[in-house]
């Protein structure tokens, strides 16, 4: 039989985000098939539906052997990492004081009159002396040394000016210049399976480097993940179906076969702070999972804080959790032995991956980025360039491209404009 909770309200938690959660931050632990509501029974205020011992051993061990190396070492796991230490790999992390100092000094305007600059920043250091900042911001440790910089001497240089713009300036200029413009968050053991969107600086849909290196491996975890998707669909058949309306708008090449998945997020015995999951498709639903060689451990119980209900997922269980709008963390997880792991999963779909062309158009963009990093006489050709520029996908080079390589109809279709512009053209002038 199935336990039911239905919780009266959400307690404000937003204080935890980044931290450790242990005991104190929940009363019930769910060790039995429970299903957990807020305020009333129904699919749209679903917290999380538990089912104990939902996949076989067989699909449980070819998706260890499947998944287990995707996880390596990073720094991008922002407030999931926990708390920071003093350092990030040798260089400082920028404090949140130094932070909405720069942030207040580069917004002053010549018209800000009748303030005492001083006495702002003085309230500004007093507010955020004890703030443990989030944002995962490093000074760049070779900058800071070739230029000297020193903030106390730089702070009390600047805001003994009177020009206003000029303090300004020199508060973006350290921003651009001595602040690393990548975030970074403690080492864990972390990775992604499966296929990504486009960034700035990656421009195009792919698959991610685990999947690309080792796809024959990835298959292996196929039947777990399909099984997966069945237990979604029965337990959560309104959340699944706008999941598959939406997987439906993605070239299937970009989904793992028989399932409504993009992307998998593999953490090895990563204990994970407080935090809300984001990028997934918020109308659907995440899950968590967890796989082991042995079993041999304990802990890692995934608290919601604001529920005051901790679960104990065990390998072999199915958890469908509302992660996108609910703060969830880790207890800490003791290994019994020098062998034992604990890798747990989260499967989703990527909201952004909808965005995304067919799989041939996305290649199509890989290859148009590779062209141009590697042509030496390409005009914007420079040391370290990675091919990519400022409105390239809206140029007569990039249309000339995709029509030489995908065709007329291709570029017709993602990009209409490259031939509306030339009809408007002979339409004006006849």
């Amino acid at each position: 039989m199935t336990k039911v909770i239905i919780a009266k309200n959400k307690i404000d938690c937003e204080h935890l985000l980044g931290q450790f959660l242990d005991e104190s931050h929940f009363d019930t632990l769910i060790e039995e098939d429970t299903d957990c509501y807020l305020h009333s029974q129904d699919e749209s205020n679903i917290a999380f539906k538990f089912r104990k011992n939902f996949f076989n051993k067989p699909e449980q061990e070819q998706a260890y052997a499947g998944l287990r190396d995707a996880a390596v070492a990073t720094q991008n796991r922002g407030l999931a990492a926990g708390p920071k230490g003093d350092k990030c790999g040798g260089r400082d992390w920028v404090t949140e004081v130094q932070y909405r100092v720069l942030d207040y000094l580069s917004k002053i305007e010549p018209n800000n009159l009748g303030f005492d600059l001083k006495q702002d920043i003085e309230r500004i250091v007093e507010v955020n002396k004890d703030a443990v900042s989030s944002r995962g911001l490093v000074w760049l440790a070779q900058e800071v040394k070739e230029a000297k910089f020193n903030w106390d001497k730089w702070l009390s240089k600047t805001i003994s000016q009177k020009d206003l713009i000029q303090i300004a300036q020199d508060a973006k200029y350290v921003q651009e210049t001595f602040i690393s413009d990548t975030t970074y968050a403690n080492v864990v053991n972390s990775g992604i399976a499966g296929w990504f969107d486009r960034y700035p600086r990656i421009p195009y849909g792919r698959a991610t480097s685990y999947t690309q290196n080792y796809f024959e491996k990835f298959q292996l975890s196929f039947p777990f993940l399909q099984s997966l998707d069945r237990g979604f669909e029965e337990l959560l058949p309104t959340r699944h179906a706008a999941q598959r309306a939406a997987a439906d708008k993605i070239d299937p090449a970009f989904l793992v076969p028989g399932t409504v998945f993009t992307t998998i997020t593999v953490n090895k015995t990563f204990r994970t702070a407080a935090h809300r999951d984001a990028g997934d498709f918020s109308d659907g639903l995440s899950n968590l999972l967890v796989l082991s060689n042995n079993g041999n451990y304990s802990g890692g119980y995934l608290i919601l804080p604001e529920v005051r209900i901790a679960i104990n997922v065990r390998p072999g269980d199915l958890l469908l959790v509302n992660n996108h709008e609910y703060i969830h963390g880790n207890t800490p997880i003791e290994l019994n032995n020098d062998v034992a792991e604990r890798i747990s999963l989260v499967c989703y779909l990527r909201e952004k991956m909808m965005e995304l062309g067919s799989k041939e158009y996305e290649d199509h963009r890989f290859n148009y980025v590779e062209c141009r990093r590697k042509n030496k006489e390409h005009p914007l050709q420079r040391k370290l360039w990675n091919g990519i520029s400022p409105g390239m996908w809206e140029e007569q080079e990039w249309y000339d491209y995709l029509e030489k390589n995908g065709g007329r109809e291709m570029v017709a279709k993602y990009h209409p404009e490259a031939y509306n512009k030339a009809s408007t053209l002979e339409d004006l002038f006849g």
